[in-house]
């Protein structure tokens, strides 16, 4: 198995905090004992994780981005789409996942994921190439969310038709879309499928979708960054789990 950085004081404490082997950490000299950087030292010693202080231009070569922190350790493992039911089964949830048709920018991919993980969605599964993957540029922009969410890679179009069958309801954004995104019920087994910041969706998953849905914008352009596009979807689905939750009480 190759190696991998985990680049910046975030990324790197989350990993310890979850089960990634962490094989030593670089952090500056110059960098105070506080705040997270207090806390990676404290679980390190906790872990007998190998913790060095060395100068801050060993880790500029390493990373223009390191904060004072770099960890090394294996690299991740793809999860499956089974693994990412299984756990929405163990937490007695309908399954909400998310598919990402050829996300390209890893600031992008990291945002969503950092959205992903706070809103409660079981897991996300990218395309198998003409994507960013699971770099340590993605796993800084999410803030450590990409310990804790799994990722699976898979051929899109023929990951919604596993799902479909399972029961999961597959909802497509595309700006062209007659329905907008709050006139659909999402308070059921979900798989939001948005496209890359180029094309948007292709042809064979947007045929695959269930529903097509846009988001109504006012000015002269015409779609939304697909991490804020995400987001506003990901949250409606928990607005309207909500408004379903209070009319059952």
């Amino acid at each position: 198995m190759h190696e991998q950085k985990i680049v910046g004081r975030n990324p790197v404490l989350e990993a310890l905090i979850g089960n990634r082997k962490i094989h030593k950490i670089l952090i500056a000299r110059v960098v105070e004992r506080k705040g997270a950087v207090n806390e990676i030292f404290r679980i390190a010693a906790q872990k007998g994780i190998e913790v060095s202080e060395v100068e801050k231009k060993v880790l500029d070569k390493l990373s223009k981005a390191h904060q004072g922190v770099v960890a090394f350790s294996d690299e991740k493992k793809n999860a499956s789409i089974d693994d990412i039911l299984k756990i929405a089964g163990q937490r007695g949830e309908k399954p909400f996942i998310a598919l990402l048709d050829g996300v390209e920018d890893p600031q992008n991919l990291g945002a969503i994921l950092r959205t992903a993980e706070c809103a409660g969605v079981h897991g996300v599964v990218i395309p198998e190439k003409e994507a960013v993957g699971l770099t340590h540029g993605v796993a800084k922009a999410s803030a450590g969310a990409i310990e804790h969410l799994p990722v699976a890679t898979a051929n899109l179009a023929s990951a919604i038709e596993i799902l479909k069958r399972k029961g999961i309801w597959a909802v497509g954004a595309d700006m062209e879309a007659e329905q907008i995104y709050y006139e659909v019920n999402l308070n059921r087994p979900i798989a939001l499928v948005l496209g890359g910041e180029d094309r948007g969706l292709s042809r064979l998953v947007k045929q695959r979708c269930d529903f097509l849905v846009r988001i109504p914008t006012k000015g002269k352009i015409k779609s939304l960054n697909v991490s804020v596009a995400f987001a506003l979807l990901a949250y409606e689905k928990l607005r309207q789990e909500k408004v379903f939750m209070r009319r059952e009480e």
